[in-house]
Order: structure tokens, then sequence, then C-alpha cells
């Protein structure tokens, strides 16, 4: 059986221990690995701070720091999106295991890879959109390198989902040592098909843009970046999984 975190009552019974999104919190006492992955994270954030080289010496380069907190917002919104993530995860399940020891270390090597060259690719975006008036220290010198970018960022996001998937199906299949309630399975499977349709989303991204042609028409160069607009249909793949294990385990009674 694997160990369960929990602080008084056995939270895997205890209702008194339920959250708003209807789990039992079994993480409430903080282990040192959860400790190791927030500071990673807060690390993380420090890397994308305004200007990170120099401190601004007048009214100009103050500006100039200035314009780059577009860049900084969109970052730190997506590193707050994955660390919420397993912040959630850890207070849903409180485990404890070998997986989830190798999950969050790999989440943490991924995080800190990918920080700065998604500041430089959302600056360069930014860069592009407002034709210059926001600075970019990244030179884009044609369709080639703007594909690249798309792969970078497609790359970054698939992994990280893919983590955050791990760590939901090592619950899943913990479920019982666990003491998981129906509505928590349904649940655990809704956020499985969640990360999935994050990791599909991405994937497809990375191919439409290693199979695009060399010089492709302007209306086709930003189609890679715009399939992540299909982020907002997560909620039919999290339905349907819900549905699929509430039959299934209505089925098993």
């Amino acid at each position: 059986m694997p160990p369960v975190r929990h602080r008084g009552t056995d939270a895997s019974t205890d209702d008194s221990t339920r959250m708003r999104d209807g789990f039992r919190d079994r993480g409430r006492e903080i282990t040192r690995l959860e400790v190791f992955v927030d500071a990673a994270f807060a690390f993380a954030v420090t890397l994308l701070v305004i200007s990170i080289d120099t401190i601004p010496d007048s009214i100009a380069g103050l500006i100039d720091a200035l314009k780059g907190i577009p860049a900084f917002g969109v970052s730190l919104v997506m590193i707050a999106l994955f660390w919420s993530a397993h912040a959630r995860w850890s207070r849903r399940y409180g485990l404890d295991d070998v997986a989830t020891t190798v999950l969050s270390i790999l989440f943490v090597f991924l995080v800190l890879v990918y920080v700065y060259p998604l500041k430089m690719m959302f600056a360069s975006f930014f860069g592009w959109i407002t034709g210059g008036w926001l600075p970019s220290n990244l030179a884009i010198e044609g369709y080639g390198d703007i594909l690249l970018m798309f792969v970078i960022y497609g790359v970054a996001f698939a992994t990280l989902s893919l983590c955050v998937l791990g760590l939901y199906v090592n619950a899943w299949m913990q479920r019982d040592a666990l003491g998981l309630d129906t509505e928590e399975r349904c649940r655990t499977v809704g956020e499985i098909c969640i990360y999935s349709w994050f990791a599909v989303v991405a994937l497809t991204s990375i191919s439409t843009a290693l199979l695009m042609p060399d010089r492709p028409p302007n209306w086709l160069a930003g189609l890679p970046g715009l399939l992540y607009f299909l982020l907002s249909f997560t909620g039919v793949p999290e339905t349907y999984g819900r549905r699929w294990a509430r039959r299934r385990l209505s089925a098993a009674v």
C-alpha cells in the first residue's frame, strides 16, 4: 500500500477534509519534495524578471524594461498553470512514492530548461504583432525560425502536460489504496483526459509546424499557433472521460 499523507484523521474516509473540488484533502502535510518543487518554480519565476542583467539608469531604459511586461506576464501564466496543476494534484492524493518523485523531478527539470526560451519566444511574438514596438532580443530571420519557435513551444507544453498526466495515471493506478470514492475516481479520469488532450493539441501543433512548407503563405504561417485554440474544447474529453468512468463503476457494482 502506498504511503498516504494526512494529518489528524484518515483523509481517505473523513468527509470533513473534503475540498471544494470534491476531493478529500490527502496532502495537507507538506513533504520535502513539494517544498523542492515550489522552490524550483519560484526560481523559474526569477528568471522571468523584466530586466535580469542590468538595472535601468534612465527613463528611456525604464520604459524599455517595462515593455518586457507582456512577455513576462504570459510566461508567468504558463508557469503558474503547471505549478498550480502539481499543487492541486498533491492536495488531492498525497502520494509520496517513487513514481511521484521521479515525475516531479522531471517536471522541475523541464520547467527550468524551458523557462527562458519561452520568455524569448513570447517576447518575439509580441515584438512581431506590435511591429517592433515591444522589444525582442531574439532575431527572427524567416518562416523557418517562426516554425522552429512553434516546435520548441509545443515540445515544452507537451512534455509538461505528459508529466502531469503521468501523476494522475499513477493516482488512478493506486485508487484502491488511496480509498478514492466514486466521484473522486470520475474526476481523476476527467483529469487524465484533460492532460491527454493538452498533449494531443501540442503534438498536433508540432507536427503541423514540421510539415509546413519552407515558404508558406502568410495566412498559413501561424496555423501551428492557432491550433492551441483547440484547448478551449478541453471540457469535451473531460466530460466523456467522467461519463465513461461513471458507467464503468456503475457496471462493477
